[in-house]
């Protein structure tokens, strides 16, 4: 019998987890593929919750997380981790996902092993070296590494063609929008605790993330006092903030708003409680990346809090906005969307750029094309 081809996918941060669990169930579900997961637990906590809803059981788990870990520790830990596992077993194709510490450093044991790399969300890009900090650069090797390049947009696939990449590219739409036709779901019940009484409250919902390295110290100050104005000037709101749990977020988040009359602030919640948050929020005010994808799937408009962003095409599409991070115009461009019905109108009815539910299924495709398992590629993802 002939062997099957074998195709790791490995990820170890919470937004990773969420955006392959799609792909790595598609893949388990086709029959010449051996699916291996791998996981560093780069997120331990957050990325065993993920990894739980979705009923994925890694056959290989580095578990490299150490209390304060820096930047260093966890790319050491994940490159001799993988050096191990690729010791031991040898893939055809290794699957590794957007911009991460751990994506680049499996990207570079594999490429120290010569194993070919898929790179899942491929294209992003900034322009500015340290912003998003390190993520911006860990994508831009990882392009520079990987064979296979899966692209979200059209976009993505041009600035991988300006930087002359070599490989396979392909136009895939996110994975994400995958994830998020499996979780919203109507009378779904929280299991968070601090969720469950959202359910009946009639006020309008602004949900809230607020955590990269580049926004810690007073960007993340100013937020929260913006998240203040916004609770004093409008008594129809409640605010809800999963707060990271790095302490570097909870040790300037907790002191400004805990206790404070409708802002619930809870810890990071689980995909599908988040997926249902926001499904039943007004508005989303967020420095994540996920999110911007995530929400206009939704039909909720995004005010990023970021002085740039790798995901232009919401902003050019009229889904999301970006603010920066000062308080005043935090405050000013939320309270429009509050005030002004047209103008919320227009942002949560534009069309979404960032997929239609069927990434995986391209991905597989290109996957089956790559290592000789089928003679045809995926048809391009278009937004419609």
């Amino acid at each position: 019998m002939k062997p099957k081809t074998i195709v790791m996918s490995v990820f170890g941060a919470r937004p990773d987890a969420v955006k392959m669990a799609p792909l790595v169930l598609k893949l388990a579900a086709e029959p010449e593929i051996h699916s291996v997961c791998c996981v560093t637990g780069q997120h331990r906590q957050m990325l065993d919750g993920i990894l739980g809803q979705f009923n994925i059981k890694p056959d290989y788990d580095l578990d490299i997380m150490t209390p304060r870990q820096s930047l260093a520790d966890i790319t050491a830990r994940t490159l001799t981790g993988m050096d191990a596992v690729f010791n031991e077993l040898r893939p055809d194709l290794v699957l590794t996902h957007g911009d991460t510490s751990t994506g680049f450093s499996a990207t570079l044991a594999a490429f120290y092993h010569q194993i070919p790399v898929g790179h899942v969300e491929a294209g992003l890009r900034t322009g500015a070296r340290y912003s998003p900090f390190p993520e911006e650069m860990n994508r831009q090797v990882v392009s520079r590494l990987a064979t296979l390049h899966f692209c979200p947009t059209e976009g993505n696939r041009k600035n991988l063609e300006a930087e002359k990449t070599s490989g396979s590219i392909y136009v895939t739409g996110n994975t994400v929008i995958d994830a998020l036709a499996m979780t919203v779901r109507e009378g779904y019940e929280f299991e968070n605790p601090a969720l469950r009484g959202l359910a009946a409250d009639r006020r309008r919902i602004l949900t809230v993330t607020a955590h990269r390295r580049e926004n810690y110290g007073a960007p993340l100050e100013s937020i929260c006092a913006a998240l203040l104005d916004l609770r004093d000037r409008n008594p129809d709101v409640v605010i809800v903030y999963p707060v990271h749990l790095s302490p570097a977020v909870r040790d300037t988040v907790l002191p400004l708003l805990s206790g404070q009359e409708r802002i619930v602030l809870t810890d990071p919640v689980g995909f599908l409680d988040m997926c249902n948050l926001m499904a039943r929020s007004y508005l989303v005010l967020t420095d994540s990346g996920g999110l911007q994808e995530e929400a206009p799937a939704l039909g909720k408009p995004v005010l990023v809090m970021r002085r740039e962003t790798e995901r232009p095409e919401a902003v050019e599409a009229g889904t999301v906005k970006l603010v920066g991070v000062e308080r005043e115009a935090i405050t000013d461009a939320a309270q429009t969307l509050l005030d002004d019905p047209e103008t919320y109108r227009a942002m949560a009815k534009a069309v979404n750029p960032y997929g239609d539910g069927f990434a995986s299924e391209r991905i597989t495709a290109a996957v089956k094309l790559f290592t000789g398992l089928s003679n045809e590629g995926p048809e391009p993802f278009g937004p419609r």
